[in-house]
């Protein structure tokens, strides 16, 4: 499909060879959605928690040190996901920044959003190769707890974003309380009860349409085991599935005991107070979206010296684009 690429001096002719398209085109030209092979049939989406991504220093954070965004920049041209969920981005010139400088080498995207919320200092994007056809930013998301009311700390971000003519899903990513404790109330506590804001609004998302497509990923603090996830996850037939992805490194062995996942390394975390490697970045699927999972496709990336981009490794998840 290349001659969508030449210009077309004239507005009258560019019109008629636009609606000479097929059909199933048409949109992905009006959108503008890159003709690719991958951008057809198949797709990624990543989450990845970048540790302080700051352009200037805030508060007590410091900004990110040039080593450590080249790292960042590295994982990320080597998973070279379609949609990228990142948190603890600084305010909305550190993302065009990251977006910038990936660009300059070679990987684009065209359209991003910028979330913030009552923190200050840190914030939630995505960056997207495809359109963003609707954004709903939730950034005054409270509750109740112990008679006090609190708000979610960094909001969430919520997007639609269309791959091609006939597939679209929605992205919601959150970045839940830390494990840090505070003199206000108990982090845990905090933490679930973000995690019961967020399942809301999955809830309000899916009742009104039971088989959207739906991720729900990001940073969540917490273990799979946890109230927290619980929540999250729900239960019955709009409880989202956990796609797991472990590293690339040759495990393929099923569990000894069959309670249990198979013994995968699948850790994103590291936790340098208790010195733990934990699993607490997720993605998360509708029942609607996880038929077009891709397992094989789908993986937490090793990389030497993870660490000095972040605390945080990327995950990554794919999909095909058609409806199953």
């Amino acid at each position: 499909m290349t001659f969508m690429n030449r210009p077309l001096r004239h507005p009258r002719r560019r019109a008629r060879a636009i609606l000479a398209l097929p059909r199933a085109l048409l949109l992905v030209a009006l959108l503008g959605i890159p003709l690719t092979s991958r951008a057809a049939g198949t797709f990624t989406v990543a989450t990845y928690n970048l540790e302080n991504y700051l352009d200037a220093p805030v508060g007590d954070r410091a900004a990110k040190s040039p080593d450590s965004r080249a790292k960042v920049h590295e994982a990320i041209l080597a998973v070279r996901p379609d949609v990228l969920a990142v948190q603890e981005i600084g305010r909305p010139s550190a993302l065009l920044a990251l977006r910038a400088a990936l660009r300059a080498e070679g990987l684009d995207y065209p359209d991003w959003e910028h979330v913030s919320g009552p923190d200050t200092n840190i914030f939630v994007g995505v960056l997207s190769r495809f359109p963003l056809v609707a954004r709903r930013p939730h950034t005054n998301e409270n509750f109740l707890l112990r008679g006090r009311r609190y708000q979610v700390s960094r909001g969430f971000a919520e997007v639609e974003i269309q791959v091609n003519a006939r597939y679209r899903f929605t992205l919601i990513t959150a970045h839940l309380k830390s494990r840090r404790a505070v003199g206000y109330a108990d982090e845990a506590e905090l933490r679930e009860q973000e995690a019961a804001r967020l399942r809301a609004l999955i809830d309000t998302r899916l009742r009104g349409q039971p088989q959207l497509n739906l991720v729900v990923l990001g940073d969540f603090n917490d273990t799979q085991d946890s109230p927290t996830l619980r929540r999250l996850r729900g239960e019955g037939r709009t409880r989202l599935v956990d796609t797991r992805p472990a590293e690339r490194n040759g495990d393929s062995a099923p569990s000894a005991n069959p309670r249990w996942a198979p013994r995968r390394i699948t850790w994103t975390y590291y936790y340098g107070l208790q010195d733990s490697y934990d699993r607490i970045d997720y993605v998360l699927v509708s029942p609607g979206m996880a038929r077009e999972w891709d397992r094989d496709a789908s993986y937490v990336f090793a990389f030497p010296n993870w660490g000095t981009a972040s605390d945080h490794r990327p995950v990554v998840v794919g999909f095909s684009a058609t409806d199953r």
